[in-house]
């Protein structure tokens, strides 16, 4: 039988009725006939078994219960124990679905899964859980660091479940669906369109804190659409606060205003919301917020006269006696106790204080809301009047007198609730302890007891509350959505804060009716959940049937049908001997009928209550108080003494709210105001006279209902369910039956069951392939691109059964508990392969280990055997020695013998052979004798020539022998030579040298060959160019002699032209004499000029050493001086003379000399005779550091005029010490300008074509020389346009035109500012790092001007010319100008760093975060990326940019800052600030990125941050890793170890910077490989512990700076020696260019 209960199966094990413990199946035997009625034994062991508990635990049903089990698991219902068996235990998720984001995810949908995955986040200090299209919010009761404005700018723009759960996202996704309506009302098919936020659950859930959250979310966050929308709240600066708009600021200061008037502490909550509220937040068609409305709901009116014990009043009251002044307090007659006041002190001195909250300060936080929604702060304490009566309303004592009420005319709290309400005292004590009853004929009076009289007035003083509560309503609505607010809005998006569903001991008429809006709002929910999963069903095109679900309409109408609840509770109220006995009487004879007996039930011992089956759970109502409570209405008596008060607040509020009722009922509808039960007026078709019936507060709730309801239904609705985890409200404790309660009360397993019913468990097709292509072999999956065909492959292997799964057009529909399988098949299909690969690696390692044994087995037998071969060869050798021996020892003795008989014998023979011989010997030698005699004297020539002979063979011999020896020798040194291979080495050297030098001679040769060639065709081709030319020019000039020879003119006018030209030769030929005179005569004075200043230097030298006895050589230097002048001047009117008669300029003499002499001459006015006046700054250095002409030696002289004799000509450049050029007329030829300083007067007076020059030319249309890092441009070729704008401000102040100077700056800063500022993105980094620095240096020339004006220097000007300075104008201008420089410069670095900044913000992310660099560590981001590089599909959402961008940015701007010559201090703060937007972002989605947090991605990030660290320390920017540091040690502990406490305790040491809460964020989120072991659980929890809520400085993400720029810190002023007059050839300014020409 096929079961989803194996072996190794994980599931839940009932510990008691609202927990489980987790075990594993060990073993199951099923009955061997499988009889379905037969024995199944199950037998789980205890996962986190304990020494007190079994190990294990053996269960036992029936095989058919096993049957209904499985299938009830597949629909996610959790088994159900038939009687007299065990209860079959529930399913567990695989561990990767176990701490699920979304419970819709887990497999196995049950109540111990759900509430495992809730509690394991939890214990995360993970809060929010999303549960399909529900989030459920845990409430942390401690403060978090997951709401700031980082936080809000991390979900913008983002889609549901990118991010971890969040309200936010919540919020973020109803905004998305609102900016895609089209504003005509309503929804579309898609939720475009109204959107509603539904907040729900029980009293200290923290529906009202989250509701809050979310509308600040909507105030504070941008459209991402839009980039107006940042930089407007950007331009307008300041904190969160200030960035918004009045409008928004008005939304969230009415949340304090409605906190104070409607929240109140409650055993279950400190801040309990006591009514409903639905706000509606209005949007315009660009999807700014214009304004808002609020509608409450069933404000919990019984509570101002009554609070349970250790509960309070609501919060306004105590804020009022705590935080109001003494004098108000005085004159309100108002204590600081509480308990001095009745109203306040029924929740006993334990009620107050609320710990942690300070109620002098909430009072002044509700000031300042109401003066932001518009109440002065007279009318608040009109407001405030009212509430201090309303006490001392509540001090009234009304005693019994037998069986009357008594109220003693004397009561002080009478007295002063009357007085501050503007009541009679008289009038009003009459109608509280006496009634009016109203007949036909007569009125009649009866007197009350002291319990009506008490109602009475408690009536008064929630009446009297309850319309003060609407007015500030009014207010509020009016501040927010007044104005044509309204008409403006297009669409709008409700956030409804509402009570979740209540079960208490005793549950009176408040509960009945939070009880019945839930249930509303629950059928709506499932209404809702089925409608959305239909709609996808049918968009995905798969099969599907009909869900069925629990419907609770049977509940709703007999609460609200036409006999249900409802009705009999408004019958009976009517009635004036209504009473809650007979309502009890009533509901059980009409409603205790067989057909409602699953819905309303009679309750076994209690007569005066009724039980209702809600969704929830069964609750039993206590009917007692119904009927007062219904009615709540307040005596007509009282009423009209209330409308005619002289309190003219207290009348406003009253007719404000009876306004509203009537207005109401006109048009139909039922507001549930207090108004509404106390202004009763005929409808229409009553008869005159007629008593109008008085709206209940049943009635009146249910109209507010079915306008919610309709509201809802034509909106796209988004829920978020608040759950309180324990009773004790302690932080991060987690109490199971609570929540378990609470989650079935607030539907979300209601929404489970009904996804369970279809397909819960949907995946796309990427995402399964990617997850499971293991389980189908690789062949099948390698090269395969199409994805669908994949998935429908991997199931049809896995899951044979279609009903268990349905393919859609985008997605894979899984029944409940598919994945789990799945996931176990997966587990086994890794397991097997890892299998494969151990089993593989084990052989090979065996193999080697096995090779290794038998080379070592070899080895020792190969030793062995040579041992025994060794000994065995010892024995021979030692069997071969001894039988050597014997032969040797035989054969000696056989010699011996042998000898010894051989010695006999040859004796014998000797002796006998000795005489034989003797006898032949004695006869031979006389023969010999005679014979040699006869030879002797025969032969004595031959002899002598045999010795000769032999002497010579000798000595050849001798030779052989020794020429043998060196043969020898020298073979054996050719022996050695040829075996040794360095020779051949040194051979093969000089070979390969030989072939290289070859082989480049013949490329050589063959370039120089190629370059011949080329140069051959090029001059070739130029010569056939040049002849074409040259044909050409000889045509052209052939046409034009003929032309020439053809004549123009007539002959008369022709012949007067010649005889003009030859008269104006003449007299240019005697000009031409003239001129050869007066340069003859030049010369001569030259001479005699060089000849006196030889002299003057040798009368100097004389002079300078005797000037104390010889007062004759004073005079005669003075006369020599006088003379030198005088040649001066005439040289000079020789020079002119020359030019103008030449037409042509002589080589400018020495810049050097002329300068000397010019201040020699004017230092003859500087003597004591001279009239004192302040000194003066020029434009120029050389004036002030001109050299003397006496200094000068002859030598010196003829040296300076040879140098300049044949000078080169300078078209774009003006230096300090050249000659200045001489203006030229439009004829070219050089004018007159009797004096340059009118000349400059003239120019800076002609302000139009100045400021076209200037403003145009030189700022607008300035071509920006390229920056470059090897061949930079000059300083003066980057700052000539500051050096020019500088020498013109200071021209101007030399003739006093402050005021042309001062429009003139004006118009310049405001030209520069609006030109840098048009530039977006990296256009603007060379304009912007270009002005900057030019802006910088006019800052300078300005700071030197000021420097100068301290110390009394004004602006150089020597001739006097031009008009007097002003100098208390100059001194305030130069002020004026240097604060505006300072601007200008500040604003240029912050348009430039945040353009720059918002295209790095673009990179950083697609570049640092998701590429992937790194070979050999790709990982997947859940998308399906890697599994579709293995498939050979190409990625379709790779990575926008790469690090290389980055980087060619940060080149970009380095490269200009360089080239631009800006100051160390500002490059250093222009990439710190980089570098700290590269971390702040790259940490902060990285660590809200859920799927990136693991240590291969920690890799690759890694990788890119080194490339960076490259770049910082090949720029000597070592210190700018530092602003990368949070980056670089998250990366680090995404890859540290974190399997014990230990490595946990290591992890904090090392990420020493980051926060508690960030290295638990990153844990807690971290993806573990299918390889490793994931993180326990007790390491989470140890890990969460060390997070302090009251901890400020820790903040999860790093505050963003995108759209901020840090402060710029201004570099000091730069050193100017003289401005330069350099003009670029290029630049079109000729009035600038005529202008430096006369200054330089």
């Amino acid at each position: 039988m096929a079961t989803t209960y194996q072996k190794g199966t994980q599931v839940w094990l009932a510990d008691s009725p609202t927990s489980w413990i987790p075990g594993t199946i060990t073993s199951i035997a099923l009955p061997a006939d499988e009889d379905p009625k037969g024995e199944v034994s199950l037998v789980v062991a205890y996962d986190q078994g304990t020494s007190d508990s079994p190990e294990s635990k053996t269960l036992k049903f029936s095989l058919e219960a096993l049957t209904a089990a499985t299938a009830a698991a597949n629909g996610g219902q959790s088994p159900t124990a038939a009687p007299g068996q065990d209860v079959i235990p529930p399913l567990r998720n695989p561990p990767i679905l176990e701490s699920a984001e979304d419970l819709s995810a887990l497999s196995n949908l049950n109540e111990p899964s759900v509430l495992h995955a809730i509690a394991t986040r939890y214990s995360q200090r993970l809060p929010y859980t999303f549960s399909g299209i529900v989030l459920v919010a845990l409430n942390p009761f401690s403060p978090l660091s997951i709401y700031g404005p980082e936080i809000i700018q991390a979900y913008s723009g983002r889609k549901k479940g990118e991010l971890e759960p969040h309200l936010f996202a919540i919020a973020e996704e109803a905004l998305d669906c609102m900016r895609r309506g089209t504003g005509g009302g309503g929804t579309d098919q898609t939720g475009a369109g109204d959107q509603t936020i539904v907040v729900s659950g029980e009293s200290g859930a923290g529906k009202t804190v989250s509701a809050k959250f979310i509308l600040r979310y909507f105030a504070s966050v941008d459209d991402p659409a839009k980039a107006s929308g940042s930089s407007r709240r950007r331009a307008e600066g300041g904190g969160e606060e200030e960035k918004m708009s009045e409008t928004e600021r008005q939304i969230l200061a009415s949340n304090p205003i409605m906190e104070a008037f409607g929240n109140a502490k409650t055993t279950r909550n400190d801040n309990s919301s006591r009514f409903g509220k639905y706000i509606e937040v209005l949007f315009d068609n660009t999807h700014e917020i214009v304004g808002a409305r609020i509608r409450t709901y069933l404000l919990e009116r019984s509570r101002l006269v009554y609070q349970p014990e250790s509960e309070r009043n609501y919060h306004i009251f105590y804020q009022l006696l705590a935080g109001a002044p003494s004098k108000e307090k005085k004159d309100l007659s108002l204590s600081t106790n509480p308990s001095d006041f009745a109203y306040l002190a029924g929740g006993g001195p334990s009620s107050t204080p609320i710990p942690g909250v300070d109620d002098a300060k909430e009072f002044r936080d509700t000031q300042t809301a109401l003066s932001t929604v518009g109440i002065a702060v007279e009318r608040q304490w009109h407001v405030f009047k009212l509430l201090a009566a309303l006490l001392h309303l509540g001090n009234i004592k009304i005693t019994q007198s037998r069986t009357d009420a008594v109220l003693a005319d004397d009561d002080a709290s009478l007295e002063l609730a009357t007085q501050l309400l503007g009541l009679p005292g008289a009038e009003f004590k009459k109608w509280t302890i006496k009634k009016q009853l109203t007949t036909r004929s007569e009125k009649i009076v009866t007197a009350l007891g002291s319990a009506a009289a008490s109602v009475v007035r408690d009536s008064v003083a929630k009446f009297v509350y309850s319309c003060l509560f609407d007015w500030l309503v009014g207010v509020v609505n009016e501040s927010l959505c007044g104005e044509g607010k309204a008409e403006r809005s297009t669409k709008f998006i409700g956030v409804l804060d509402i009570y979740g569903f209540e079960h208490f001991k005793k549950n009176s008429f408040e509960q009945f009716c939070i009880n019945w809006a839930n249930e509303k709002l629950q059928q709506e929910f499932n209404a809702h959940v089925f409608k959305l999963e239909q709609e996808e069903y049918v968009r995905e095109q798969i099969n599907w049937t009909f869900i069925d679900f629990s419907d609770n309409q049977a509940c709703i109408d007999i609460i609200e049908g036409k006999m249900g609840i409802l009705t009999l509770l408004d019958e009976e109220s009517r009635l004036p001997a209504g009473a809650d006995a007979s309502l009890a009487t009533k509901l059980h004879s009409q409603l205790a009928k067989p057909e409602n007996n699953k819905v309303f039930k009679k309750p076994r011992f209690n007569q005066n209550a009724f039980t209702i089956a809600h969704y929830a759970l069964d609750v039993t109502y206590d009917v007692e108080g119904f009927i007062d409570k219904n009615r709540d209405t307040v005596p007509d008596e009282h009423l009209a003494l209330l409308q005619g008060s002289s309190n003219e607040f207290l009348r406003e509020v009253l007719d404000a709210a009876l306004s509203a009722a009537n207005t109401a009922k006109a048009n139909g509808d039922v507001k549930p105001t207090a108004a509404a039960t106390a202004a009763p007026a005929p409808g229409p078709g009553k008869r005159a006279g007629a008593t109008a019936r008085k709206p209940t507060l049943g009635s009146i709730f249910k109209h507010s209902l079915i306008s919610l309801m309709d509201t809802i239904n034509h909106t796209n609705v988004h829920y978020i369910r608040c759950i309180k985890p324990n009773e004790a409200k302690k932080a991060w404790v987690f109490e199971s039956n609570q929540v378990l309660s609470q989650l079935r009360a607030c539907g979300v397993l209601e929404t489970i069951r009904i996804s369970c019913a279809g397909y819960p468990s949907r995946w796309t097709f990427a995402e399964f392939a990617e997850r499971y292509y293991m389980l189908i072999p690789s062949k099948e999956w390698q090269g395969n691109d199409d994805v669908r065909s994949l998935c429908s492959l991997i199931l049809q292997r896995t899951l044979p059964e279609d009903d268990r799964y349905q393919i859609g057009l985008t997605k894979i529909f899984f029944r409940a508990g598919m994945l789990a399988l799945l996931e176990s098949q997966r587990t086994n299909r890794i397991n097997q392969l890892v299998t494969l690969v151990q089993k593989n690696v084990r052989r090979r390692i065996a193999y080697k280990r096995y090779q290794e044994m038998r080379k070592a087995s070899v080895r020792i037998q190969a030793w062995w055997r040579g041992v025994m071969a060794r000994k065995a060869y010892q024995d021979l050798r030692r069997q071969a020695a001894a039988t050597l021996i014997q032969r040797q020892v035989r054969g000696w003795l056989a010699r011996r013998d042998y000898v010894r008989t051989r010695d006999a014998v040859v004796r014998i023979q000797a002796v006998v052979r000795g005489f034989i011989a003797r006898k032949e010997s004695r006869q031979a030698k006389i023969d010999n004798a005679v014979i040699l005699l006869q030879s002797l004297w025969r032969g004595r020539p031959v002899l002598a020539r045999r010795q000769a002979k032999s002497e010579v063979c000798k000595v050849v011999l001798l030779q052989s022998v020794y020429r043998r020896k060196l043969a020898v020798k020298e073979l054996k040194g050719l022996k050695a030579e040829a075996k040794s291979a360095t020779k051949f080495k040194e051979i093969s050297y000089h070979l390969e040298n030989k072939v290289v030098e070859l082989t480049q001679n013949l490329q050589k040769r063959a370039a120089e060959n190629k370059e011949l060639t080329s140069r051959m065709s090029t001059l070739e081709h130029q010569i056939v160019q040049w002849q074409t030319r040259h044909d050409e020019a000889t045509t052209k000039s052939r046409e034009l002699e003929e032309k020439l020879a053809v004549p123009t003119v007539p002959v008369s006018q022709f012949e007067v032209a010649v005889k003009a030209k030859t008269e104006a030769e003449e007299r240019l030929r005697l000009a031409v004499k003239q001129a050869e005179e007066k340069e003859a005569e030049r010369t001569k004075l030259a001479e005699q000029l060089q000849r006196m200043a030889a002299d003057l230097d040798t009368k100097a030298a004389a002079h300078e050493s005797e000037v104390a006895k010889s007062t004759e050589a004073a005079t005669s230097m003075s006369a020599l001086r006088a003379e030198l002048t005088a040649l001066k001047e005439q040289m000079s009117r020789t020079n002119a003379m020359n030019a103008l008669t030449r037409g042509q300029r002589e080589p400018p003499t020495s810049p050097t000399l002329p300068n000397g002499l010019r201040q020699l001459d004017g230092s003859t006015g500087s003597g004591p005779s001279a009239p004192r006046r302040r000194q003066r700054r020029h434009s120029t250095g050389h004036g002030a550091t001109g050299m003397h002409a006496r200094k000068l030696s002859h030598d010196e002289i003829m040296a300076i005029k040879k140098a300049n004799a044949n000078p080169r000509a300078v078209s774009v450049m003006f230096p300090h010490d050249a000659a200045p050029l001489r203006p030229r007329d439009s004829n070219g030829l050089p004018t007159v300008v009797d004096s340059p300083s009118d000349e400059i007067s003239r120019l800076l007076t002609d302000e139009v074509a100045l400021d076209d020059d200037v403003l145009q030319g030189l700022i607008n249309d300035l071509r920006i020389p390229a920056p470059s890092s090897h061949n930079p441009p000059l300083a003066k070729e980057v700052i000539f346009p500051a050096h020019l704008i500088s020498l013109i401000s200071n021209e101007m102040w030399k003739l006093g035109m402050i005021p042309e100077s001062e429009r003139f700056l004006a118009n310049v800063m405001q030209t520069v500012q609006a030109y840098v500022m048009q530039f977006k993105g990296e256009d603007v980094i060379q304009p912007g790092i270009f002005w900057l620095t030019n802006v910088h240096e006019i800052l300078s020339f300005i700071c030197i001007a000021e420097a100068d004006a301290k110390q009394g220097i004004a602006p150089g000007n020597d001739d006097n010319s031009g008009r007097p300075l002003d100098w208390e104008l100059y001194e305030r201008l130069v002020e004026v100008v240097k604060h505006d420089l300072d601007s200008l410069e500040y604003n240029i670095y912050h348009t430039c760093m945040l353009e720059i900044k918002r295209v790095m913000q673009k990179l950083i992310i697609p570049a640092l975060i998701e590429s992937q660099a790194l070979p050999g560590f790709i990982t997947s981001d859940g998308h399906g990326r890697m599994f579709s590089k293995f498939i050979g599909m190409s990625a379709s959402q790779a990575p926008t940019a790469t690090m290389d961008d980055i980087l060619n940015l940060l080149n970009a701007v380095w490269k200009c800052l360089k080239s631009y010559y800006v100051e160390e201090s500002v490059m250093q703060q222009v990439v710190t600030e980089l570098l700290k937007l590269i971390g702040q972002v790259a940490f902060n989605d990285l660590i809200m990125r859920r799927n990136f947090c693991s240590w291969k991605r920690a890799m690759q990030i890694q990788y890119n941050i080194t490339r960076i660290e490259e770049w910082c320390k090949a720029h000597d920017i070592p210190e700018g890793l530092l602003q990368l540091e949070h980056l670089m040690q998250a990366t680090k502990l995404l890859q540290l170890k974190k399997a014990s406490m230990g490595d946990i305790e290591i992890l904090f040491d090392v990420c020493w910077i980051l926060s508690p809460s960030q290295i638990q964020k990153l844990i807690a989120q971290y993806h573990n490989a299918d390889y490793e072991a994931p993180i326990t659980s007790d390491i989470l929890k140890a890990v969460a512990a060390r997070v302090k809520p009251d901890d400020k400085s820790d903040q999860l993400l790093l505050a963003p700076e995108t759209d901020e720029v840090g402060p710029y810190q201004l570099p000091q002023p730069r050193e100017i020696a003289g401005l330069e007059t350099y003009v670029p050839a290029w630049l079109s300014v000729p009035l600038v260019r005529r202008l430096a020409t006369f200054v330089a």
